[in-house]
């Protein structure tokens, strides 16, 4: 029998999702109203043009929580610099009046697509890497998030039960392993790795609950948009321009759905502090993707790629 979210899975729960402009944060605020959550949308890309991110592309927070609506849940689009503790500050404070908790907070904040470059870049050394610009990765990869958990986990651990997500690339045993784009990327990815296992040991001692997640080849609107493809043709790039394994990604609601089942979870401590994938929670949680697909990228990247195994890619989807 085919998948299908449940709409009641999460109704009159209370979820943040902190940088749900675009890409797996509005792949996440999505499954999450799937899911009939309330769900608070921030980034800094709105309408009103008040607030503008690195990238200075269309997608809004708006648009992020009209679809939340639209879905089942209930999308509020609040404009907020995750950089700026006033802001978070004051998007607790909104918080607190209006709910008196929350029960999930996504930590999917980047923005460090192009600072860090296409592949002809990568591999770079740090000598040779614009300073300004690897610090401005690691603020926007890593101060964000802890400017935000500074100022909304108190309204987590109001009640046990509560759910952290930390979004990032790679698991901590590939990224241990693996040196990843360059010096400052490497650092980013794998702090926020750290992060979730640091929270985790904080939150335990509250009932609370903090996993790393990492998806796949994530489908963004920028990787689409970069291979020319979009979401209803994305298998015309595979091979050409984009890799063979492009075959293997996934949509934004992957992720999300993978988000929503941790927090659906009742047992969901026994995840607490650890580093997975979108891939590994849908084989255990039962998800698909919104083709009813169960892409593993990180799978085939581990057995094949890495481990010779000899075998299609069909096989990992």
């Amino acid at each position: 029998m085919e998948w299908q979210p449940d709409p009641n899975a999460l109704r009159n729960k209370i979820a943040v999702v902190a940088g749900a402009t675009r890409g797996a944060g509005r792949g996440i605020a999505a499954a999450l109203g799937e899911a009939g959550a309330t769900v608070y949308c921030t980034g800094r890309t709105n309408r009103a043009g008040s607030l503008r991110s690195d990238y200075d592309r269309a997608e809004t927070i708006e648009d992020t929580a009209e679809l939340v609506t639209s879905l089942g849940g209930e999308g509020i689009a609040v404009p907020v610099d995750h950089l700026d503790s006033g802001q978070v500050g004051a998007l607790a404070a909104r918080i607190r009046i209006d709910h008196g908790r929350i029960d999930v907070l996504v930590n999917d904040i980047w923005g460090g697509e192009v600072l860090k470059g296409g592949p002809a870049e990568w591999d770079t050394p740090i000598w040779d890497l614009d300073l300004d610009a690897g610090l401005r990765i690691l603020r926007l990869a890593v101060d964000t998030h802890l400017v935000t958990s500074h100022h909304l986990l108190p309204l987590l651990v109001h009640k046990p039960g509560g759910l952290l997500v930390e979004v990032t690339d790679g698991t901590t045993d590939y990224n241990a392993a693996s040196y990843r784009i360059s010096v400052f990327y490497d650092l980013a990815k794998v702090s926020v790795n750290r992060l979730a296992f640091s929270q985790g040991h904080e939150l335990a001692g509250h009932g609370g609950t903090a996993v790393a997640i990492t998806p796949g080849f994530l489908r963004s609107e920028m990787m689409l948009e970069g291979f020319g493809v979009s979401e209803e043709n994305w298998r015309d790039a595979v091979g050409n321009p984009a890799p063979p394994d492009f075959a293997l990604s996934e949509s934004p609601r992957f992720v999300g759905r993978a988000v929503a089942a941790l927090a659906a979870d009742p047992q969901r401590s026994r995840w607490n502090q650890q580093s997975v994938t979108s891939g590994r929670l849908a084989w255990v949680y039962g998800f698909t993707d919104v083709d009813g697909s169960r892409p593993d990228v990180w799978r085939y990247i581990e057995e094949v790629l890495d481990g010779g195994r000899d075998t299609a890619l069909d096989e990992y989807r």
